[in-house]
């Protein structure tokens, strides 16, 4: 094995280590915060980065020995990337608009108010079972 090659796998062994510690600290994350704001972003920062990093040390090994480049592991590594902040965003929208109320909330700074409780978005629940008595 040459020197490169060694270099490589030494690579591709850092990334899974590291994607492994990132994966058990997002896991840790999202079990040990308490609020659900928080327990988000465990997850989607932490856990992507983790998968993220496996995905591109199995592309590097993939590279490496059979010589050609794994197109579907960095795929999913890319659909992740992509997804995960989204996702983080819908809920953490889902969860202001279901949880606070707009008259709580401090002034924005600007001339709009918060976009996810403007007056065409009300912070009142549509379902009336959501509704607090």
């Amino acid at each position: 094995m040459s020197l490169a090659a060694t270099i490589i796998e030494i690579i591709a062994a850092a990334l899974l280590v590291a994607g492994g510690l990132f994966a058990v600290i997002g896991s840790l994350g999202l079990l040990r915060l308490k609020q659900s704001m928080q327990r988000l972003h465990a997850p989607t920062k932490a856990t992507t980065l983790g998968i993220g990093s496996a995905l591109v040390a199995v592309a590097v090994h993939i590279w490496l020995n059979e010589d050609r480049l794994a197109l579907r592991e960095l795929a999913v590594a890319l659909f992740f990337f992509l997804t995960a902040p989204l996702s983080a965003l819908f809920l953490s929208k889902a969860h202001l608009f279901r949880s606070e109320d707009a008259a709580k909330l401090p002034p924005t700074g600007t001339k709009a108010g918060w976009a996810t409780l403007s007056e065409d978005n009300p912070a009142e629940p549509s379902h009336p079972q959501d509704r607090k008595a």
